[in-house]
C-alpha cells in the first residue's frame, strides 16, 4: 500500500482500501509482537507500534466485518516459545490502553465516572505509579510459598520460568505475615537497573558474547534462559504491582493490596500515590518524568488505576485492556548525532528496510547507534543524506527514529541517497509492487529472489519449521543459522534429506560441538514425525506473501491435493487470464491481491522446484471435508475469553470441521458466543444483538465432545 494511503483519513477509506490496510497492519504488528515478546529484539519504537495498533483499531471500528479472530487487536503479546514449558494463566494477563496527552487522561477519568454513573464532580480515587520498562511476570504463591512463575506470553498462556525466577534476590521464596491468601498470583515487572545493564554489556562485549540494546531487552534475555545458572549470574530485580487469582484479597483497594505486598516482603515501588485530584495525578506524572534519569531503572510512563476494587470489578474489560487502568506514556526523548551510513536489511518476505548507522550518542541513558528509516519514500521526504546531522527521537525508549535533519550543518559533499534497485544479498531485482486497487506503488521495495536469496533463506527456513507450519521441534533459529552457515540446510527439502546425508558424511551431526548421539537422534525423529502434514500447513509453510494461516486454510479447502494445488498454481502463474487464475481469485478470502502474490510465487521456477522436491520426501494430506450436518453446521460462532479445556486453535479447527464458521467479532449474524474467563466487550455485543451465549463446557456438550 502506498505511503499516502497508509496515512489517509480512515473516514475516507473505501472498504477495499481498508481491507488491504487491515491485512498489512495485522502482518506487521504480528511480526513486531514476535520480535518484542519472543526474540527480545524490537525493531520499532513503542510510539510507532502504538500508532500502527491505533490505526488498525480505528479501521476495524469503522469496518467491524474486517476484524477476524486472529487480529492483533484481540491479542496480547505473542505465543509462548516451545523451548519453555507452558503455563495457562488462571486470570489472563492483559495490557493497558495508552494515553500520550493530558486531555486523554482527563477523558479517561471522565469516562470512568460516566460508566459508574457518577457525577462529573464525584470523588474517585486513582493510584499513580511509574510504568517500569521490563518483562511482565506472574508469581504463584500457595500457602505463602512460591510454586510457579510464568511470563505474560500471549496473555493467556506464558512460559514457565520458575527455576530462573527463584534466582532473583528480591523475589521471596516464602511470604511473611498473617493475612496471606491461600493462593495468589502476584504480578509485576522484572527489570535491570541501568548501571547493572552497562556493566553487563561491557562484560559481554569483552567476552565476545551478545550485547543488549537496552535494559528491558537485557532483563528479558537474562530471564528467558534454559540454564538457570545464566539467569542467576545476571543482576535482575522485581517490582510487584498487581495480582491475578487471589483467595482472599487482603484489602478492598488497589493501594491497600500493594501495601499488603510490602508487608509480605515483596518489593513495591515507593513512588505510588493515591489521589482523587486530577491535577495532583498529572503533577505526579510530571514529577516522575523529571526524575526518571535519576531513578536508576528505565520507565516509559505512569500508570493510573481506579483505587476501589469494587469499582474495578464493575468497570471490567474491553478487548485486551481494563476500563479501570491507563498507561500515560512519556513524550519522546530527542538528541542529535551524525548519520554515518545507511544499511539495507532484507527480511523474510524480501522487504528491503533501510537502517541508519549513527555516530554513537547517549539518549536518556541508552547508547544509540542505529535508527529506523522506514522506507525509501521516508528517506526522500525527509531528504536524509549520509553525513547529515540528524534529530533522533526515542519514543517509548526502544529503537529510535529520525525526525529530520539540521540543514545548516549539512556537509557540502552530501548527496541525495539513492535507494538500491538490486537486492544487496543476492543481486536480484528489487521492485515496488503496484497495488491493484489504487494503481499506486507500495511503500516497501522487495527482492524478487525468493528462495534463492540468502537473506531470505534463513528466515524462510525458520518460518517453514515454525509452530503453525511444519512445527519441527529442535530446529530453532540458532540451529537453522548454524546449519545454513555450514551448508547443511539451504532450502526446505534439505531438512528431509538431512538424516540420509548425515549417514554418508565424514563429520556426523552427533560430533558437532554441543551435540551427541541422543540429540541428533531426537532431531531426526522430530523431522520424521513431520513427514506427513495437512495441506493448509504445507501451503502456509512456503512463506508466500499475504498467505497467513487463515488464507492457507482457504486455499487448502479449494483443492483436492497438493498435486492438484501445484498444478493449478503453475497454470495460474502462466497467464492471469487463465481459468486457473480466475478460480484462484474467486476463493473466499483470496481476491486479486493475494491471488497475484500466489501466482507470482509459482511463476519463479526455483520456487516450483523447491515444492516439487519437497513432495518427493513428504506426504501432504488434503483437508478433511467439513461435516455435512452437525448441531452447529452452518452457524457462525465467536470464541471469547480464555479457553481452559483446549487451545483457541483447537476450538476453531473443531468448529470448522463441524461445518461452523468462526468469526472474530460479534454481529447480528452471529449465532453462538462461547465465553470463557476474561471475556470482554464481545459479551456486551452479544447482549446487544440477542446472540446466544454459552460456556466452554456447554459448547463441548452441544457438539458431542464431552
Amino acid at each position: 500500500m502506498a505511503q499516502k494511503d497508509s496515512t489517509a483519513d480512515v473516514a475516507k477509506l473505501t472498504k477495499a482500501q481498508a481491507k488491504a490496510q487491515v491485512r498489512r497492519l495485522a502482518e506487521e504488528i504480528a511480526e513486531h509482537d514476535r520480535l518484542y515478546y519472543q526474540e527480545d529484539a524490537p525493531l520499532i519504537s513503542d510510539a510507532d507500534y502504538d500508532a500502527m495498533r491505533l490505526r488498525l483499531e480505528t479501521i476495524e471500528a469503522r469496518f467491524p466485518e474486517l476484524r477476524s479472530a486472529e487480529s492483533p487487536t484481540v491479542k496480547v503479546g505473542a505465543a509462548a516459545l516451545e523451548k519453555f514449558g507452558k503455563v495457562r494463566h488462571r486470570v489472563p494477563m492483559l495490557s493497558l490502553s495508552n494515553a500520550f496527552a493530558v486531555e486523554e487522561v482527563e477523558e479517561f477519568i471522565a469516562r470512568v465516572k460516566r460508566f459508574l454513573k457518577l457525577s462529573a464532580e464525584a470523588s474517585v480515587e486513582f493510584t499513580a505509579e511509574p510504568k517500569i520498562d521490563g518483562l511482565s511476570i506472574s508469581l504463584r504463591y500457595d500457602d505463602g510459598v512460591l510454586v510457579e512463575a510464568a511470563t505474560r506470553g500471549d496473555g493467556f498462556e506464558g512460559e514457565k520460568v520458575t527455576a530462573n525466577v527463584r534466582t532473583i534476590d528480591n523475589v521471596p521464596e516464602r511470604l511473611k505475615g498473617r493475612d496471606i491468601p491461600e493462593t495468589i498470583d502476584i504480578r509485576g515487572e522484572i527489570y535491570m537497573q541501568q548501571e547493572d545493564f552497562l556493566r553487563l554489556n561491557a562484560a559481554q562485549e569483552k567476552a565476545g558474547g551478545r550485547t543488549f540494546a537496552n535494559p528491558r531487552n537485557a532483563a528479558a534475555g537474562s530471564l528467558r534462559q534454559l540454564d538457570p545458572k545464566i539467569t542467576a549470574a545476571r543482576p535482575l530485580k522485581f517490582y510487584a504491582y498487581t495480582w491475578g487469582v487471589a483467595k482472599p484479597l487482603p484489602a478492598d483497594t488497589q493501594y491497600g493490596v500493594c501495601q499488603a505486598f510490602r508487608r509480605w516482603g515483596l518489593p513495591v515501588n515507593e513512588l505510588m500515590i493515591v489521589s482523587a485530584d486530577v491535577a495532583q495525578l498529572l503533577a505526579h506524572y510530571q514529577k516522575i518524568e523529571q526524575e526518571r534519569a535519576r531513578l536508576g531503572f528505565d520507565i516509559d510512563g505512569v500508570v493510573y488505576k481506579v483505587n476501589r476494587l469494587d469499582y474495578q470489578e464493575r468497570l471490567g474489560f474491553i478487548s485486551r485492556a481494563p476500563r479501570w487502568g491507563l498507561a500515560h506514556k512519556f513524550t519522546a526523548i530527542k538528541a542529535m548525532t551524525i548519520l554515518e551510513g545507511i544499511e539495507i536489511q532484507v527480511g523474510r518476505t524480501g522487504a528491503l528496510t533501510p537502517v541508519a548507522r549513527l555516530k554513537p550518542v547517549t539518549v536518556g541513558g541508552v547508547v544509540v547507534q542505529n535508527a529506523t528509516l522506514h522506507n525509501e519514500d521516508e528517506i526522500q521526504r525527509k531528504d536524509v543524506r549520509i553525513g547529515d546531522t540528524v534529530i533522533l527521537q526515542r519514543a517509548g525508549d526502544v529503537i529510535p527514529q529520525i525526525l529530520g535533519v539540521v540543514p545548516e550543518q549539512r556537509p557540502a559533499k552530501a548527496r541525495p541517497y539513492r535507494f538500491p534497485d538490486k537486492c544487496p544479498a543476492c543481486g536480484s531485482h528489487a521492485v515496488r509492487e503496484i497495488n491493484p486497487n489504487t494503481g499506486k506503488l507500495d511503500a516497501v521495495r522487495r527482492c524478487t529472489g525468493g528462495l534463492i536469496c540468502p537473506a531470505q533463506r534463513v528466515e524462510r527456513l525458520r518460518h517453514f519449521v515454525s509452530r503453525h507450519a511444519f512445527d519441527i521441534e529442535g530446529l530453532g533459529e540458532k540451529i537453522i543459522q548454524e546449519f545454513f552457515a555450514d551448508d547443511l540446510l539451504q532450502s526446505p527439502p534439505d531438512i528431509f534429506t538431512l538424516e540420509e546425508r548425515d549417514r554418508k558424511s565424514v563429520k556426523r551431526l552427533m560430533a558437532r560441538e554441543g551435540w551427541g548421539e541422543t540429540s541428533a537422534r531426537n532431531l531426526f525423529n522430530a523431522i520424521n514425525a513431520r513427514r506427513t502434514v495437512p495441506l493448509d500447513r504445507f501451503i502456509y509453510a512456503l512463506g508466500i506473501r499475504h498467505v497467513g494461516e487463515t488464507t492457507a486454510r482457504s486455499l487448502a479447502r479449494a483443492y483436492d491435493s497438493a498435486k492438484d494445488f501445484l498444478s493449478q498454481m503453475k497454470a495460474a502463474a502462466k497467464e492471469r487470464e487463465s481459468q486457473a487464475f480466475q478460480l484462484l481469485t474467486k476463493i473466499e478470502g483470496i481476491g486479486t491481491i493475494v491471488g497475484s502474490a500466489v501466482a507470482e510465487f509459482f511463476a519463479e521456477e526455483h520456487n516450483v522446484d523447491v515444492v516439487e522436491q519437497l513432495l518427493k520426501h513428504i506426504e501432504v494430506r488434503p483437508l478433511e471435508r467439513v461435516a455435512a450436518s452437525s448441531p452447529v453446521s452452518g452457524k457462525t460462532v465467536v470464541f471469547t475469553g480464555a479457553l481452559e479445556q483446549m487451545t483457541r486453535d483447537e476450538a476453531k479447527a473443531m468448529a470448522e470441521q463441524l461445518g461452523a464458521k468462526v468469526a472474530g467479532s460479534v454481529s447480528k449474524k452471529t449465532d453462538i458466543v462461547v465465553a470463557g474467563p476474561g471475556a470482554g466487550s464481545k459479551l456486551k455485543d452479544a447482549q446487544k444483538h440477542g446472540v446466544e451465549v454459552i460456556d466452554e463446557t456447554e459448547w463441548l456438550t452441544r457438539i458431542g465432545r464431552t
